[in-house]
């Protein structure tokens, strides 16, 4: 399994979102250089999290982007499967149905499952604010 470029983003995101009390909703631009993502890119990052409800745009003049909720319940594996749709690492885990016509006698499907599920405990388990505070006890 490997996280693209989105679901890496969108977790840059929502850090810096959280990690800056900002006063005031944040534009895209803003955010895009905290980020250090393109604008563009940010754009199509930003409405994913908006339609799911992790961010809430601000309309005027000074509007822009704002967390909809603590820290503490923004979870990476969510975020990441917003971004990413599955995180299992192989195929015939990823949408709970088994497809593969091996299922049943598939010599590395424990394998895999234990793969699935040590990914699932560790992104399941750390959140934004765990993010933060581990970036301020450096």
């Amino acid at each position: 399994m490997k996280i693209t470029a989105k679901g890496r983003y969108a977790i840059h995101i929502l850090y810096n979102l959280a990690v800056d009390t900002w006063e005031a909703p944040v534009s895209v631009k803003e955010i895009a250089a905290k980020s250090g993502i393109s604008v563009k890119y940010t754009e199509q990052i930003i409405s994913v999290l908006n339609k799911a409800g992790y961010v809430a745009s601000v309309r005027g003049h000074r509007g822009g982007y704002r967390l909809t909720r603590p820290n503490e319940e923004y979870v990476i594996g969510d975020i990441l499967r917003l971004t990413e749709g599955t995180l299992s690492p192989v195929e015939c885990l990823a949408n709970g149905e088994n497809p593969c016509p091996k299922q049943g006698h598939c010599e590395t499907i424990l394998l895999w499952e234990k793969v699935d599920q040590a990914i699932r405990d560790v992104v399941d388990s750390v959140t934004i604010a765990d993010l933060i505070s581990w970036n301020c006890d450096k």
